[in-house]
């Protein structure tokens, strides 16, 4: 609903108004190309991602989140739904973080941007990601290389599922 973007902004100003730091953030946001009405310029009426807390055609927040990338000097942007997927089992296969879709198009955007050279010199990067990967199990499962396993739930029928036999 654009509102991550739009609160971490303000908190990023209050901490520098505080003299916390002396130099603010370039804000980048990204929404799910099927469901990108800040991108479009206009309402999107049906947006259609996989990224389930992304898919919001008219976001509540969005003059905020627009306000936000000018005062920062940034960008909104749009990933696919197949660059999400890729985020995801990246962040999941090199960084062991188990983030829901939504999250992972932050890296989605990221890796693109950096594609084009949207990054001119050292940069450091910050993704913020808000939703864990229990927050759309479906995605998980079908992005699985072998399907789920039923589990007892005690201590000894856990254990055995990971090989620690007692």
């Amino acid at each position: 609903n654009a509102g991550n973007i739009t609160a971490t902004w303000m908190g990023y100003r209050e901490y520098r108004e505080a003299g916390r730091c002396g130099a603010l953030p370039r804000m980048l946001g990204f929404q799910a190309e099927g469901a990108a009405p800040i991108v479009r310029g206009t309402p999107v009426p049906n947006p259609e991602t996989l990224a389930t807390a992304i898919r919001i055609g008219n976001p509540a927040s969005w003059q905020g989140a627009v306000q936000a990338v000018a005062e920062s000097g940034g960008l909104i942007d749009a990933v696919s739904d197949d660059e999400i997927l890729e985020a995801y089992r990246m962040l999941a296969a090199l960084e062991g973080v188990f983030a829901e879709p939504a999250s992972a198009a932050s890296l989605a955007g990221v890796r693109k941007l950096a594609g084009r050279g949207f990054f001119t010199r050292p940069s450091t990067v910050v993704l913020t990601l808000t939703g864990h990967g229990l927050k759309d199990p479906d995605t998980a499962i079908h992005q699985a290389d072998s399907p789920p396993v039923l589990v007892a739930p005690t201590p000894a029928a856990v254990l055995r599922a990971l090989g620690f036999d007692s």
